[in-house]
């Protein structure tokens, strides 16, 4: 770099907190310049948009490209973008919820349109236009959106139209081509849907067109023909047949009698109850079958189809052919003729909803200028003031106004965590439990996977179920990094957690990560340690003693039953063996020798040291069996980080953001008394003091004394 781009270098202050150098956000200049900070100084490179205390929407607008997690770039463009359009980019540094209209610059193109948007949504829910714009403004949908607004979505509801018959032709294509929903809630159209809706009613009319070019043979009685069609084809099939059978008998003369219904059939017919629907009658001819016969229209007919054969003549025959009684081949095949070029034409109608509309109400649409006009209409709404697209960017100025710089002191830096005047976003509450308060507490959506890396971090950390009535069950993760951790017990361990809006949960231990609290709880961990070990040890000798008292007594029993039930033979009396309980007096009197002798050499050691030396050699015994475990617990409390703690949840710390002693103990509160408060220590229900402490005491003293004068200690001080 040269000497003159570093003069002209931005000069950027920062601050230490955590064991590490933050930058300071603090002035318009610093969010100017900030895409020329080294990302290398940043104390995040990422953060999910879910699980933390800040607004959701405005995370879901910082994402630009939807993935779930917030980028620096993205965070980058968002302080370039509002930098652009504000005139006084220091009012973000305010947090308020209300943006001053008078901060947005109107020289910058887009500022200007932001104004404008501003003014007509102040207008609409009734605020002077020199006001402040906030996100309630915003929210009153039912006011900035009511369906006689234009608003800018390019959706055209019933009520902007301002005439009927447009509202009409609005009707008519929510009917056949579905509904858009306009931001005032209202169903619309769209252009999209105009479109489809003109460019199918074209289609229809040219269909018709069709048919009105060739009427005579496509529609041979107009617009009855759809009608009569109907009732040529419920018959044509039966006809078709007797026909067939009449060209068979023209054809061989002995085919007549086979075709005719033979007499057995009328035999097995008149067995039954009869009717004109009964399906055995259907199935006959529909008359007697004879070489080159006409089909009867009125007498002689099967009397399952005289109404069908009726209809035929009524309602096809006489309007085409004429009045007859009879109808030949011929005239048949006519008719077959006639009714095929409609089932053609028919068969080609456009698969639209469209052609199922009056075809003189479709022309009617067509003809009069409706599609310009709502073309027209829905141009319009687009480039309306409050359009949805301007509307959503000055939702998205609003909301950074308010939320941006608070997310760069948790993102840029950690500023929020260590100056702890607010906690930060990452911060779900506070978790009490076992006396004490833990101020960092994370959610966690995978407790699995966060359980894996999180205890990287050095922290002592106790996961809990939370509950709470009506709402969602949630789980968390608290560092405790002050008090003991003797009386931790999972599962089953309650507490209560308080959420960022005061809420009480019920919260259950369900996991526990040891870790170091303290170098305080390190220094008696050992005595604790010894202090188990040597219950553990009486527990399980007075056990011992306990099963073999109850051994002996069964056995005692059992052998007293076999006495009973045995003849009485008298035991001789076992012979005192002397050499036996001498043996044991003994062996007891070395052990107590030994360990006598061991005391008075580490007594006499001691009490053989100068005065001044005694204390120092008791502090050097403490030392040797604390000193360890606290060196231990030192070491591994300087290196608690942040980071792995947040990384568990999709975070990306960019740092080394250490917890140090002082610090940690800052974010665990220990139960204390109140300042100026009284105390009395009389406990009615105190146990009962014995003195066994003091007679050992006095014993030990004693065997100290002798054991001095013994080894001629005190000659020095009596004589």
């Amino acid at each position: 770099m040269s000497d003159e781009t570093k003069k002209k270098a931005y000069q950027w202050r920062f601050f230490r907190s955590g064991g590490f150098d933050q930058v300071r956000i603090e002035t318009a200049d610093d969010l100017r310049h900030l895409g020329e900070l080294d990302q290398k100084l940043w104390s995040v490179l990422a953060c999910p948009t879910s699980g933390l205390e800040f607004d959701t929407r405005t995370l879901q607008l910082l994402d630009s490209d939807g993935d779930g997690s917030i980028r620096a770039p993205e965070i980058v463009d968002a302080t370039r973008w509002v930098y652009a359009v504000l005139k006084d980019p220091d009012v973000l540094f305010r947090g308020a919820d209300g943006l001053p209209l008078a901060a947005i610059d109107t020289d910058n193109p887009e500022g200007a349109r932001l104004l404008a948007t501003a003014t007509k949504v102040l207008a609409y829910v009734g605020k002077p236009a020199n006001a402040e714009i906030s996100m309630g403004d915003l929210a009153e949908t039912e006011k900035l959106f009511a369906p006689e607004h234009q608003n800018g979505d390019g959706v055209v509801p019933a009520e902007l139209a301002g005439d009927p018959h447009l509202a009409g032709a609005i009707a008519r294509i929510v009917e056949t081509y579905g509904a858009v929903e306009d931001r005032s809630g209202k169903p619309g159209v769209d252009q999209a849907r105009v479109d489809a809706f003109f460019a199918a009613a074209q289609q229809v009319s040219d269909w018709h067109a069709q048919a009105e070019a060739d009427a005579a043979r496509v529609l041979p009685l107009g617009e009855g023909t759809a009608a009569a069609d109907a009732v040529f084809d419920a018959v044509c099939e039966k006809v078709e047949d007797y026909f067939t059978r009449c060209r068979l008998a023209a054809f061989d003369e002995r085919a007549a009698a086979a075709l005719n219904p033979a007499d057995t059939t009328y035999a097995e017919l008149s067995l039954q109850s009869l009717d004109a629907a009964t399906a055995a009658v259907a199935a006959l001819p529909l008359a007697l079958v004879g070489a080159g016969r006409a089909l009867p229209l009125s007498a002689g007919l099967n009397p399952a189809w005289e109404a069908g054969i009726a209809a035929l003549r009524d309602e096809v025959v006489t309007p085409i052919l004429g009045a007859r009684e009879v109808l030949t081949q011929t005239e048949w095949q006519d008719l077959s003729a006639r009714f095929a070029a409609y089932r053609t034409w028919k068969a080609a109608m456009p698969a639209n909803p469209v052609a199922a509309l009056p075809v003189a109400d479709v022309r009617a649409l067509l003809a009069d200028g409706t599609c310009a006009a709502l073309t027209r209409l829905i141009d319009e709404d687009l480039a309306a003031e409050t359009a949805a697209a301007q509307v959503d960017a000055l939702e998205r100025l609003v909301r950074y106004n308010r939320d941006l710089v608070r997310l760069l002191r948790n993102f840029v830096t950690l500023s929020d965590f260590y100056a702890r005047h607010e906690k930060a976003i990452f911060q779900a509450g506070t978790l009490y439990l076992d006396q004490r308060s833990c101020e960092l507490c994370l959610r966690v959506g995978d407790m699995a996977r966060h359980s894996t890396l999180a205890p990287l971090s050095g922290t002592y950390l106790v996961y809990c179920e939370c509950n709470r009535q009506g709402e969602a069950p949630m789980t968390i993760v608290a560092a405790m990094t002050g008090g003991d951790a003797d009386e931790m017990m999972v599962p089953g361990r309650n507490g209560i957690f308080y959420d960022r809006q005061g809420r009480d949960w019920r919260a259950s231990v369900v996991k526990v990560v040891e870790a170091p609290i303290s170098v305080r709880q390190a220094f008696w961990s050992p005595y604790k340690r010894i202090g188990r070990m040597i219950g553990e040890q009486l527990q399980k000798f007075a056990a011992a003693r306990d099963k073999a008292v109850d051994d002996n007594a069964a056995a005692g029993v059992a052998g007293a039953g076999a006495k009973i039930e045995a003849p009485a033979v008298p035991a001789a009396p076992a012979a005192f063996d002397i050499a036996k309980f001498a043996g044991i007096f003994a062996a007891m009197g070395l052990a107590v020798g030994a360990i006598g002798t061991a005391l008075a050499a580490v007594v006499s050691a001691f009490l053989g040291l100068p005065a001044w030396q005694m204390p120092l050699v008791i502090v050097g015994a403490v030392l040797l069996i604390s000193g360890p475990s606290m060196l231990l617990a030192w070491l591994k409390l300087r290196q608690r980080n942040l980071g792995p703690l947040l990384d568990a949840n999709g975070w990306a710390v960019n740092t080394r953001a250490r917890i140090n002693i002082p610090f940690g103990g800052a974010l665990t509160g220990v139960a204390a008394l109140p300042p100026g408060a009284s105390r009395s220590l009389v406990d009615p229900y105190a146990e009962k003091k014995t003195p066994w402490k003091s007679w050992l005491f006095l014993v030990l003293l004693i065997a100290a004394a002798v054991t001095a004068w013994q080894q001629g200690y005190l000659d020095r001080f009596l004589g």
